[in-house]
């Protein structure tokens, strides 16, 4: 008789735990994130913003580029 109301104990312990477990699950909704207009937080480092370069592709890169992608398709 005495296993059988430590079994029931240990249930009930269990039991309770499992239920504060899930009572302080906390798992925030979807939410929309507001950027801020300004520079105050900007990932590129401030001298880095002062010196944007424009890198063109070259004519080989470019039919390397189409070449593969016809190839991935003829395979598939």
């Amino acid at each position: 008789m005495t296993s059988t109301i430590a079994r029931g104990l240990f249930l009930m312990g269990a039991l309770g735990v499992v239920s504060l477990a899930t009572a302080a699950w906390h798992e925030p909704g979807p939410g929309i994130i507001q950027g801020s207009h300004g520079l105050t937080h900007c990932p590129i480092p401030p001298n880095a913003r002062e010196k944007v370069s424009s890198v063109q592709p070259g004519e080989e890169l470019l039919l390397l580029l189409y070449g593969l992608s016809q190839s991935a398709q003829s395979r598939g």
